[in-house]
């Protein structure tokens, strides 16, 4: 744990090159309920969280992923919006337990992930 959050803070410290992380290798892609999108819909409107698209939020969360396939942490992508983002980084590590295809003689890694929040207009 406290490896886990060195590690997150040592990453946060540096830029992450977005678009240099490979796509999380998803088994069965996650799918956002009802409840999850109103949550998120509900921190938007009592945060007042702006949003790059209108109608949808998008949250990019890096994820490292070790030589077994275990997720070690998840940094979120700011957005300002501090409650989303941390929520955002907690679904996407639980979405991906035991759901990664798997990673013959793979070394720990760091991918990314985006999820697609929609929001009332």
């Amino acid at each position: 744990m406290i490896g886990s959050v060195i590690l997150a803070a040592a990453l946060q410290a540096a830029p992450i090159d977005w678009d240099a992380l490979p796509p999380l290798p998803w088994r069965t892609p996650p799918v956002l309920t009802p409840d999850m999108q109103g949550f998120v819909q509900r921190e938007v409107k009592l945060r007042k969280c702006t949003t790059a698209k209108p109608g949808t939020l998008e949250v990019s969360v890096a994820v490292l992923v070790d030589e077994n396939g275990a997720i070690r942490t998840t940094v979120p992508r700011a957005i300002a919006c501090p409650s989303v983002e941390q929520y955002a980084a907690a679904l996407a590590a639980g979405f991906a337990r035991g759901n990664l295809l798997p990673r013959p003689g793979a070394s720990e890694q760091w991918y990314s992930t985006t999820l697609t929040f929609t929001l009332p207009q």
